[in-house]
């Protein structure tokens, strides 16, 4: 008998579960609040872990394809427009640059015609011993699970863990933007407080984000691209070329949560996947990654257990440490790229620049981290053999 799955959340997550299930045989229904489903956030970049964790779902070319060659991670410079680290050819590992409609795209179009339902806002979860059912618009459904990628503010984790903290502000805020500036490479400038992050995005943009502390969430400004402009605006090229060629509606501005970790990723036959689990600040780049990695794992272990509560407990046991640490890890940077302090920042700048190049290039390599170095676990060949 097929098995079947609803998943909650039509995002890069919601679709790579629907996928990594698809693979294994199992029948998905996505639940998508919005009538026309999108990606917040205009760019993000994906790591060498992401990558093999797309190839394992079989979308690797497909995704290749909508992505672009980003080095931001490898050039490194001050507001001044000095290099602090500069990517070299063929000795720097590059990340692939996505609008994150683009990635989704990918997705959405590997998935079964159909099998996304939009318009669909989960307000219920009910659950006995061999199934759980979701309500939503005054209808509902049954399945043998269900998946919540429904993101950071997640109904289905309200719901089903009222306990758990509410998202955790950071002290951050960040406007993002999409301009048409061809052939730029990627790269990080770091000022006292503050980083303006470039990657290229497929069709000839650039994504850029510019994060600053901020005491409280919620501070908003009539005008956002001018009150970019007025903060950086004499930054290096090409970044007030950048903020001038970005229509001033694409300007996003919001504030950076994440989630404190929860004692569990499973709740029945309820699994939490991406943000909704684990929430992260973008500092480490892995919050989309982390959450097709989810979605690898629990595809393989609903195919290895004999149970799908066996195979939870095991998506819980392997995901959970993995996912938190990354988390940590991510706030801990954030922290540190927050501080105003001038005689912080000059200490920083300084240890940047001792940093040898080869030491460098090591930890940038595809095997370079540990966050990097993760390899997916191998799910079974699709049914249809395609």
């Amino acid at each position: 008998m097929t098995r079947q799955a609803i998943v909650v959340g039509g995002g890069i997550g919601g679709l790579a579960a629907a996928l990594a299930l698809q693979r294994i045989g199992w029948q998905t229904i996505v639940l998508e609040r919005a009538p026309q489903p999108g990606e917040i956030g205009a760019g993000m970049s994906q790591a060498p872990n992401a990558m093999r964790a797309l190839a394992e779902l079989g979308v690797e070319d497909q995704a290749r394809a909508a992505g672009v060659p980003t080095y931001a991670s490898s050039n490194l410079r001050t507001p001044d427009g000095r290099y602090l680290q500069r990517a070299r050819p063929g000795d720097a590992t590059p990340l692939l640059g996505f609008h994150r409609a683009d990635l989704r795209r990918v997705l959405l179009n590997a998935v079964p015609a159909g099998c996304v339902r939009t318009n669909a806002e989960v307000t219920a979860v009910r659950q006995d011993a061999g199934s759980a059912t979701v309500g939503f618009g005054g209808d509902k459904l049954t399945a043998d699970l269900v998946i919540a990628a429904d993101g950071i503010r997640s109904t289905v984790r309200r719901l089903l863990w009222p306990d758990a903290p509410p998202p955790r502000f950071l002290g951050r805020t960040a406007w993002l933007g999409i301009a048409e500036v061809p052939g730029l490479p990627g790269s990080i400038t770091l000022g006292p407080g503050a980083f303006f992050l470039i990657h290229p995005v497929a069709r000839g943009r650039a994504y850029w984000a510019y994060i600053i502390p901020a005491h409280h969430p919620g501070i908003r400004y009539e005008r956002e691209k001018a009150e970019v402009f007025r903060r950086i605006g004499d930054w290096h090229d090409p970044i007030p070329a950048l903020i001038e060629a970005t229509p001033p509606e694409d300007v996003i501005h919001i504030d950076i949560h994440d989630l404190d970790p929860l004692p569990t990723y499973v709740r029945g036959r309820v699994a939490l996947l991406g943000d909704a689990a684990h929430a992260m600040s973008p500092d480490r780049g892995q919050g989309a990654g982390q959450s097709i990695e989810d979605a690898v794992v629990l595809a393989a272990a609903l195919a290895g257990e004999p149970t799908i509560e066996g195979a939870l407990r095991r998506y819980d046991a392997e995901r959970r440490p993995r996912t938190q640490a990354t988390v940590r890890g991510a706030r801990k940077d954030g922290h540190r790229t927050n501080r105003t302090s001038r005689a912080v920042y000059r200490a920083l700048v300084t240890l940047l620049r001792m940093v040898p190049a080869p030491l460098w290039r090591k930890g940038l390599a595809a095997d370079g981290n540990a966050t990097w170095r993760w390899r997916p676990p191998s799910l079974p060949s699709p049914p249809d053999g395609h």
